[in-house]
């Protein structure tokens, strides 16, 4: 068995509910298992400590789960176009697997969460591909061979994976083409870690 990293931020659960879906498309590819990981969020205060385990959900994640993944599916929601802090102070703290080439060569693809439409999904995306490319990773996209990726009126891109969520107090369920486009890039991960792992 292979492990492929879901590692996510979410604060009000679609990006984790997306994670979910994309572990499902990951374990559908034989010899593979997803490892869902989050991070802690990030506090203003400096003395503030964020507790060993989290309360809910997916443990956090640390450098040892890059380290021993075939492959990664990073998504956090949106923030201005860019990914949350709690995942990019994160990132920041890989200089050694950059140093060492831990992941070059590992497949990775990106998934965000947005208010709106038009709400900075697409360059989310995107920003979350530098510190991969810097990485050595091989980023994997949705290629339009993906019908719901044509059918789709909520999330869904070529960069990767997306939801709508809405700005209301009660975020949007994943629709069914971004639950299959989710499943999708789970899967295509999948299948190029055991490519690359052969």
């Amino acid at each position: 068995m292979i492990d492929v990293l879901v590692l996510y931020y979410s604060r009000h659960g679609s990006t984790a509910a997306m994670a979910r879906q994309i572990a499902r498309g990951v374990e559908s590819v034989s010899g593979v298992q997803a490892r869902l990981r989050t991070v802690p969020p990030v506090s203003a205060q400096t003395e503030a400590v964020a507790p060993a385990v989290p309360e809910e959900g997916a443990t956090y994640a640390t450098s040892a789960d890059l380290r021993e993944c075939a492959g990664l599916v990073l998504g956090s929601p949106t923030r201005f176009g860019n990914m949350a802090a709690p995942l990019k102070y994160f990132l920041d703290g890989t200089s050694d697997l950059w140093l060492s080439g831990t992941l070059v060569g590992k497949p990775a693809a990106v998934f965000t969460s947005t208010g709106s439409m038009h709400g900075g999904n697409e360059a989310t995306l995107l920003t979350m591909m530098l510190p991969l490319l810097h990485h050595g990773m091989l980023l994997v996209g949705l290629p339009y061979s993906e019908p719901r990726l044509s059918a789709t009126e909520s999330g869904g891109t070529p960069y990767g994976a997306s939801h709508v969520a809405g700005t209301g107090p009660k975020p949007r369920v994943l629709t069914k083409d971004e639950i299959e486009l989710c499943q999708a890039l789970g899967r295509r991960v999948a299948t190029a870690a055991v490519k690359l792992a052969a």
